[in-house]
């Protein structure tokens, strides 16, 4: 079977909120309880949060509603006041949404012309006017660590540390290098790479973020995002090689990419320590004890239903076929290639459509034998591309804090945890200047621990997943802001974005 071209996939809704930052640098914020919106809020969360739902889009404007989190919409009444409903009429809550020149947004009535404004701490719609009150910097609301795909060249973004540039080729985004991490700081954004160094103005990579390293970001509905220096210059492939550096002058809007969450790679092993594999075209066995780019596969996973599907390097999907069989060559909505998923201790367990669990035969190849699972139908399962981990919970990110000296779990800048596999499924958690995550007798953390300790990570959506600590609790996002590991059962608390 050949290989069919790799589709990218369309940004799930999530990816495309964003949330709008005032001239005075605070956010637009829903109040639920008082069906009131403000801009007080100093960081982006769930409240500042919003869905672009386009109407009607031209090069430099699109008509739009701006829908929450909860499922109301921001509405402008007749009076000038700004609240928190649902619509009235068809353009009741309809805004003209320009995009401007210096990256920001201004967002105008359709029914009474007047202009969305903030005075740093109320909304409202009073003035037909435009000025720079009226004017509303979108920062995407997206987990930070992400891929950049280039709809023009069909191809996303990879690092290479060893040239020190960025290259726009990568056909499949499989490799950790495809990954970024996407830093917003003083209004402007910071890429870094998996190897922690930064994308720059001049044609290197930086290995500490400055004013060379900032950019400004154009952003539409859809995902489509521009990175520009603010004196003209922005950045697009360039050159028969596609290397990524600032320039004048992209042609066929070279300059778009399309910003999504970085999708999960894993690699899959046998009890033999064995890297489950594509051979020949679309067979599945055990049979290759290194790690190669058909041992890859993309971990796609709704985390409202226990099923996964396992998308290969090749662009097919393993699924089960005749004689229990498991091939590479089934498609997106075929039932036989969702597999029900279990897990013991960091180790995953397949079932197949028809009940029966995979393993691997005496021949090597991965088939759907078993009506109960054993040793042989447990696969240990490692990222791909994923040498640290970035949690998001429900109130923020994972990092630390200056005031604090247990890890907290309500930042607006997370603090990368890097991976060292210790066995599959097991990690030792490490902070950023080489020191061990260690945990106190509370079950709350610290980042500066002398010993490795094991967690263990069970994946629970395509970007979720839980934490089980070294004391044997889950880990999860306490109101206050600290982490802690105290929850004997999975809660929503206990679900992590990464």
């Amino acid at each position: 079977m050949d290989e069919v071209e790799w589709i990218h996939r369309h940004p799930k809704a999530e990816d495309l909120r964003v949330g709008l930052i005032s001239w005075a640098g605070t956010y637009l914020t829903f109040k639920p309880c008082k069906n009131t919106i403000t801009a007080t809020a100093k960081s982006l969360g769930r409240r500042q949060t919003w869905e672009i739902l386009v109407s009607n889009e031209h090069e430099t404007q699109a008509v739009v509603r701006l829908k929450s989190v909860q499922g109301l919409y921001l509405l402008c009444e007749c009076d000038g006041t700004v609240c928190y409903g649902r619509p009235r009429t068809s353009h009741h809550g309809c805004f003209l949404l320009r995009f401007h020149r210096n990256s920001k947004w201004t967002l105008q009535c359709l029914i009474s012309g007047r202009y969305l404004e903030s005075n740093g701490k109320d909304v409202f719609c009073t003035s037909r006017v435009l000025s720079a009150y009226h004017m509303w910097t979108p920062r995407p609301a997206l987990h930070v660590h992400v891929i950049l795909y280039s709809p023009i060249h069909r191809c996303y973004a990879r690092a290479d540390p060893t040239m020190g540039r960025i290259w726009v080729d990568a056909a499949v985004p499989c490799l950790e290098e495809c990954g970024f991490l996407l830093h917003f700081r003083d209004g402007c954004y910071h890429l870094e790479t998996s190897t922690h160094h930064f994308l720059s103005h001049v044609d290197r990579l930086f290995s500490q973020p400055s004013s060379q390293t900032a950019f400004h970001m154009q952003v539409r509905p859809g995902g489509l995002v521009a990175l520009c220096d603010g004196e003209g210059g922005v950045l697009y492939p360039q050159g028969t090689h596609l290397s990524l550096g600032l320039g004048c002058n992209p042609v066929k809007g070279e300059e778009w990419f399309i910003l999504q969450h970085c999708p999960v790679w894993v690699s899959l092993r046998s009890k033999t320590r064995r890297f489950i594999s594509v051979i020949y075209d679309d067979e599945v066995c055990a049979a290759s004890e290194r790690l190669t780019p058909m041992s890859l596969f993309q971990f796609e996973c709704d985390s409202e239903s226990p099923t996964v599907q396992l998308r290969s390097a090749n662009g097919y999907y393993l699924a089960q076929r005749c004689h229990r069989a498991v091939m590479a060559d089934g498609y997106p909505l075929e039932s036989d290639t969702f597999f029900r998923m279990h897990w013991n201790c960091g180790r995953i367990i397949l079932q197949s459509c028809s009940g029966r669990f995979l393993g691997i035969a005496t021949n090597g190849l991965l088939m759907a034998n078993a009506t109960l699972p054993g040793p042989n139908e447990e696969f240990g399962i490692l990222f791909a591309n994923r040498p640290f981990l970035v949690l998001r919970g429900r109130y923020g990110y994972v990092g630390s804090s200056s005031g604090h000296d247990l890890v907290q779990c309500n930042q607006d800048q997370p603090d990368p945890i890097h991976l060292l596999p210790c066995r599959q499924g097991i990690y030792h958690f490490q902070a950023h200047g080489g020191s061990f995550w260690s945990i106190t007798s509370f079950g709350t953390f610290r980042p500066w621990g002398k010993f490795a300790l094991n967690f263990c990570i069970e994946l629970q959506g395509s970007n979720l997943l839980t934490v089980l600590a070294p004391n044997g609790f889950y880990m999860r996002a306490d109101e206050s802001g600290t982490l802690v590991a105290d929850s004997e059962d999975i809660t929503k608390e206990c679900i992590w974005e990464f």
